[in-house]
């Protein structure tokens, strides 16, 4: 049985052979023009199993076509050619091979080998160089051997410098996966070592990817991966990209995977053109006229409760895990070997795996607040509490209870609207139920999501909830008021897309895993039909005088020196709790900076600064007692 390192030694051979050969033919040619004769050089037969060999079977080469790329390639690999050419040519200067040269050099020469639809040039496996604000001949322009070739001749298997940050290498997975999962990724192996490789993954995005890992595993290679969306929109541009792609896969790149989740299968005509075995991920039919579609369905609660209890040690609640993330089998192995070596939580773990997507979308905050840090009426407390429990309850409810069917059941998520003015406590309130849930929350800022462009405030609110699904993390939708105007008359098309953004955010807060949030500063700017469709609704007041005492003493902790400050009086002047934590702080600040203890005058200071900003008057009614 050979070895890899039989092979690098039967390609080293069979390349020196090649580039003996070109080196006689330029001799041949020199010694002609010197009117020198010679016994002309006879080209050796090409090892079928080198590198050189699968090259020419591959790209269907002629044996002056093969013969070109040896010579460009000994440019790079002999000393000894490069001043054969310039001999050749009777320019010192000139030492790069040419389209002339070769045809003057080689024996069999043909034109034909200059086309663009050639295979040297079409599969830029060697370019004409031009030069820089001249007109270079085709036939006297330098030839240059592509890099990546370059790299196969010599028996490496290098990436493409071409494709770099569009086409990555996917992660084989040796483990098995779970049985449904395993037997999808082995029809999907057959289907691309068979007569129509071409295959679309219909489903789910992170699902499908796992199963194509595993199926190029299962045929002893790695995929590729190639996001649809960061293909160029100019036509010249993405044919020379399908151009490389094509040509890396052809030399032994593996099977290809097309992530289409973010592009609208309209725009994916361009598919029809890869070569070689495809799969290509969408979570929506794509029309190509080729191959065939395997529906692709994530793993279950149960199936997952089944990874996570084969992969972690000791007692755990794997199906409170499989019930809150909805992750794939190799995510789930990750996670529980995090666990297990480092002994934090499976929770934490599984937390940690499935922040990766969201994280590029949106702002993490971190969530240390607790319910004590709230100060509201006793009834929006407690409606916040019911919020918290029909997340944490709610597969209890609506799957193992059955109250996800019947008439009138839109979807099992749990959304709501906190509506009041700024700094009242929406977003404390949103970290409050996050940590009491022990999720992550993520903010996003609804008017950077909302697009002029007719259907991208749709894609990119799908980004948001594909990356987040997968944790089931609390999502928290600032400035709704950007979306959620009162539906108005559809005069136009522009109207009409406004609704439509609007249910298609309402129809994901519905369908999502966790809790989404929307915040508002003006509920009543809310058409009373969307907000029908919310499962809960928190009036955050202005708070009162009772309320306010309660802010102060919470925002001046034990730990903050203090003198003489009169919690009574400060809670006189009527600002939100987010306006007295400002207050607290500057106040702080100046007393740090003064080196003395928090006082009045300090308090009073801050307070005038903190207004000024708001542009609110201070009344004597509420200051006048403070110094």
């Amino acid at each position: 049985m050979s070895t890899p390192t039989d092979w690098l030694d039967v390609n080293r051979r069979a390349m020196a052979d090649a580039l003996t050969s070109v080196r006689g033919h330029l001799q041949d040619h020199i010694d002609r023009a010197a009117g020198t004769e010679r016994p002309k050089t006879s080209d050796a037969p090409v090892a079928a199993d080198s590198a050189l060999g699968l090259l020419q079977q591959i790209f269907s080469l002629t044996p002056f076509e093969t013969a070109v790329l040896v010579l460009c390639a000994g440019v790079e690999l002999d000393a000894g050619i490069p001043l054969l050419c310039a001999a050749a040519s009777g320019d010192a200067t000139r030492a790069e091979p040419t389209f002339s040269l070769a045809l003057a050099a080689i024996p069999d020469a043909h034109w034909s080998a200059l086309a663009p639809d050639a295979p040297l040039r079409r599969w830029h496996l060697i370019e004409p160089i031009a030069a820089t604000g001249a007109v270079t001949l085709l036939t006297r322009a330098p030839l240059r051997i592509d890099e990546r070739v370059l790299h196969f001749l010599v028996g490496l298997d290098v990436p493409d410098t071409a494709l770099n940050g569009r086409l990555q290498r996917l992660s084989a997975s040796a483990d098995t996966l779970p049985a449904r999962h395993e037997a999808r990724a082995r029809q999907l192996a057959d289907l691309w070592s068979g007569p129509s490789p071409f295959v679309v993954l219909l489903g789910d995005a992170a699902t499908a990817t796992e199963i194509a890992g595993r199926a190029a595993a299962l045929l002893g290679c790695a995929a590729r991966q190639l996001d649809a969306a960061a293909t160029a929109a100019d036509a010249a541009d993405r044919a020379q990209l399908i151009t490389y792609v094509n040509r890396d896969g052809m030399l032994g790149g593996g099977p290809l995977v097309v992530r289409a989740a973010t592009v609208e299968t309209a725009e994916l005509h361009w598919l029809a053109e890869l070569a070689g075995p495809v799969a290509v991920i969408s979570p929506t039919t794509v029309h190509t006229g080729r191959g065939v579609t395997l529906d692709v369905t994530a793993l279950d609660a149960d199936e997952q409760a089944g990874v996570w209890h084969a992969s972690l040690i000791g007692d755990t609640d794997v199906t409170a895990l499989a019930d809150q993330f909805n992750i794939t089998s190799a995510t789930i192995r990750a996670a529980a070997t995090e666990a297990n070596i480092t002994g934090i939580s499976a929770w934490s773990a599984a937390r940690a795996h499935t922040r990766h997507g969201l994280d590029a979308l949106a702002m993490r905050i971190d969530t240390t607040a607790t319910w004590d840090d709230l100060v509201l009426p006793p009834a929006e407390e407690q409606l916040l509490c019911e919020i918290a429990a029909m997340v944490r309850h709610r597969r209890t409810v609506f799957h193992t209870w059955g109250m996800d069917t019947g008439s009138g059941v839109r979807g099992t998520g749990v959304s709501a609207l906190f509506a009041g003015p700024s700094g009242v406590g929406k977003t404390l309130a949103a970290e409050v139920i996050a940590a009491s849930l022990d999720l992550d929350l993520y903010r996003i800022d609804l008017s950077q999501i909302v697009s002029k462009y007719i259907g991208e405030t749709e894609k990119n609110l799908r980004m948001v909830f594909d990356a987040a699904d997968a944790g089931g993390c609390v999502l928290l939708f600032d400035e709704a008021d950007a979306l959620f105007g009162k539906r108005t008359e559809v005069k136009d098309s522009h109207d009409r897309y406004a609704n439509l953004e609007v249910s298609y955010l309402l129809q994901r807060m519905e369908s999502y895993r966790g809790l989404a949030i929307l915040t508002t500063n003006l509920k009543d700017n809310v058409d009373k039909a969307f907000l029908r469709r919310l499962t809960a609704i928190v009036k955050f007041p202005f708070p009162d005088v009772a309320e306010r005492t309660r802010i102060w003493q919470r925002v001046l902790v034990p730990t903050l020196p203090t003198e003489d400050v009169s919690v009574a009086a400060l809670a006189q002047l009527a600002v939100t709790g987010g306006v007295i934590r400002n207050i607290a702080l500057g106040a702080a600040f100046r007393a740090a900076e003064a080196g003395t203890a928090v006082g009045m005058a300090h308090l009073l200071a801050a307070a005038h600064r903190e207004c000024a900003k708001l542009e609110r008057p201070l009344s004597e009614a509420e200051v006048g007692g403070w110094v």
